[in-house]
């Protein structure tokens, strides 16, 4: 598996997502307080992720 996203829970009891790719976490998210919300937080991302822009402010 490449690539995938994976909840789990932090020390403070939070469910978090990450993803990763070739076992490397590529980004995580906020702590959300119940497992749905981290698995609505995986389809929103899947959902609205393709479509987003690139924003470099470098």
């Amino acid at each position: 598996m490449a690539h995938h996203f994976e909840i789990y829970k932090d020390k403070a009891g939070e469910f978090r997502v990450r993803f990763k790719y070739n076992s490397e976490v590529m980004f995580s998210t906020e702590g959300y307080a119940s497992k749905s919300s981290a698995q609505n937080a995986i389809e929103s991302m899947k959902k609205n992720g393709p479509g987003a822009e690139v924003v470099d402010n470098s």
